[in-house]
């Protein structure tokens, strides 16, 4: 438990810009105090302590305002961002390496007992406000948009937003995913991996941008290539190449990247 204790203090650092020391984090933040109690109420309800368990928990629902079920199932490097108004129910279940934001809720939808809550998968982020709400399972690396409600499974990889949530993105269904993320890492778009939490219409308008640019940019080597073949004379036109952090000109005419 301790082990896991310090990987939920450790992974802050890394999902957290603000977090500036161990001891500020293990002082100030209340999503850390919400799942260290869990961690220790968890393992009392299984040693048949549950009165205990809830007692504890109800006592770290006053203090950070972050209410977990001492019977959910939370994996390794669990980070909630500030923590206000989350509520996990017992028979959640969350995997390794996720992260969830304020006003966050994985409910039931029904008073049935056994499995009512949602599963999530490993790398999960889900948004501030969103609500997870049903047995249903939340694939690996998928993302929730803010206030977004997921009441359907989501596959691997997806981003969902709006209500009731819908998938606006989805890992491996475009082949040319590959070539809008190069080209946007030529060309400095930082956010583009930000997109997936962009309403559909906006992720829509900058992919086709980033197409357009690459499709020109191959068209433009095609040319140069079939002119160079017919020795067609070309002015040595300098032109800058697309990288964000190194920025040369290029003695042919068309885009070359620095080795």
């Amino acid at each position: 438990m301790l082990q896991r204790i310090r990987e939920d203090i450790q992974c802050v650092f890394e999902r957290d810009p603000a977090a500036r020391s161990t001891f500020e984090i293990i002082t100030t933040y209340p999503g850390v105090h919400a799942i260290v109690a869990h961690r220790l109420t968890h393992r009392l309800w299984y040693l048949n302590a549950k009165w205990l368990a809830r007692f504890i928990a109800a006592l770290a629902r006053w203090f950070t305002g972050v209410e977990i079920h001492p019977g959910a199932k939370i994996g390794r490097r669990f980070f909630i961002d500030h923590g206000m108004g989350v509520v996990i129910g017992e028979t959640a279940e969350i995997g390794d390496d996720c992260t969830l934001y304020h006003g966050v809720t994985l409910g039931g939808t029904s008073w049935n007992k056994g499995k009512r809550h949602p599963t999530l998968g490993n790398q999960v982020v889900v948004g501030a406000g969103a609500k997870i709400l049903g047995p249903i399972v939340i694939g690996d690396g998928s993302r929730i948009g803010s206030n977004a409600v997921v009441v359907k499974a989501v596959a691997p990889g997806s981003t969902v937003v709006g209500v009731p949530g819908k998938v606006v993105q989805q890992a491996g269904t475009d082949e040319r995913d590959e070539q809008r993320r190069a080209m946007a890492k030529k060309i400095g778009f930082d956010a583009y991996g930000q997109t997936q939490d962009m309403t559909d219409p906006v992720a829509h308008a900058i992919n086709l941008m980033l197409d357009h640019m690459h499709a020109v940019d191959r068209r433009l080597e095609a040319i140069c290539a079939a002119l160079k073949e017919l020795d067609v004379p070309m002015a040595a036109e300098k032109m800058p190449v697309l990288d964000a952090c190194k920025i040369t000109p290029s003695t042919e005419g068309h885009m070359e990247e620095n080795s």
